[in-house]
């Protein structure tokens, strides 16, 4: 495979507004307005179009942030507050939805089974999902795979011995191994080109739903905060622990509908990677913390199933719109 051309760094744009919260915070950062009150917070659906773009938006200023917002923002005292209050119901949200083991090796269990007759979307592409299906599919998840393998950094100062060696282990696979044009984000980037998409950088935010807000928000929710260091981990494992047999259906769906070398290159290349990834994780990473601090047992737990939650919840829309021959996005690619 041809390196991919190189993309220039770059700042990506400020979104469209989806409501009262995420207009304020906007133009907030573009120093025309005030930021959100206190009543538009409280009143707000966690897991709504509204709520989701605007944490999204607070958390977007620790990765490169936006063209023309002072880096300075990203600890603004009065937007942390704001943030803060954004976080609080989406969490409460996730432990409501997602809380049913207390141990994460029962949690983990679950996922090594999967059904003889699954529905889900690596499911529906690989048997009979089509081209257009698929952009929509790369389209929403560029939201996070741009950025991959970013958020879960934010936990390697907060683990030690076994379980600090095992992240970085992974952690540098995910990143090309020290050859940029093998970092999972360029392969993604690389998949999108094939499937003749934009691949710079937050270029299908507002196109992308609440569902595929949530699932990136949960990373860097749990990555931002020590004490959710037990979530990410889970979060992490249940990621590489379900990654694999789903990628081996993507990459037969790419290769199906003809999508291109470097689509299914992306997809391939997990399907292997991500299989010796479970067992690190789970042997070095998960064991690892927990024979350091035991007491996040159900931490982790709850971070595998808050995964499989938001997860489900993006499924949901994707299936319910594709099987009824309507687009998933919220604007057109």
């Amino acid at each position: 495979m041809e390196p991919a051309a190189k993309r220039p760094y770059a700042e990506p744009e400020l979104p469209p507004s989806r409501g009262e919260i995420s207009a304020a915070l906007i133009e907030y950062l573009r120093g025309t307005g005030p930021l959100p009150g206190d009543a538009a917070l409280a009143g707000a659906d966690p897991l709504g179009d509204d709520l989701q773009l605007a944490l999204y938006v607070c958390y977007e200023l620790h990765y490169r942030g936006f063209a023309g917002v002072d880096g300075a923002r990203e600890w603004d005292p009065e937007l942390l507050r704001v943030r803060a209050a954004l976080e609080r119901p989406f969490l409460a949200a996730l432990r409501a939805g997602a809380t049913r083991h207390s141990r994460a090796d029962e949690a983990l269990d679950e996922l090594l089974v999967e059904p003889a007759d699954g529905e889900g979307v690596s499911h529906f592409l690989q048997d009979k999902g089509e081209l257009w299906q698929l952009r929509e599919y790369a389209a929403q998840r560029s939201v996070y795979h741009l950025k991959e393998a970013d958020p879960h950094a934010w936990v390697l100062p907060r683990l030690w011995g076994r379980a600090k060696a095992g992240m970085a282990a992974v952690e540098f696979d995910e990143w090309g191994g020290g050859r940029a044009e093998r970092v999972h984000a360029q392969l993604f980037a690389d998949l999108m080109t094939d499937l003749g998409l934009d691949p710079s950088y937050g270029r299908y935010l507002d196109a992308s739903g609440a569902e595929a807000l949530a699932v990136v928000n949960l990373m860097s929710l749990f990555g931002l905060h020590r004490e959710l260091r037990g979530a990410l981990v889970g979060h992490f494992a249940a990621v590489e622990t379900t990654s694999s047999p789903g990628s081996r259906r993507l990459a037969k769906a790419m290769r199906r509908t003809g999508a291109g070398p470097a689509a299914e290159h992306f997809y391939a290349e997990h399907v292997e990677a991500d299989a010796v990834h479970e067992q690190v994780v789970r042997r070095e990473v998960v064991a690892g913390l927990l024979e350091e601090e035991p007491h996040l047992d159900a931490d982790i737990a709850f971070g595998v199933e808050a995964t499989g939650w938001v997860e489900d919840r993006l499924a949901d829309r994707l299936l319910e719109a594709w099987r009824s021959g309507r687009s998933s996005l919220r604007a057109a690619v």
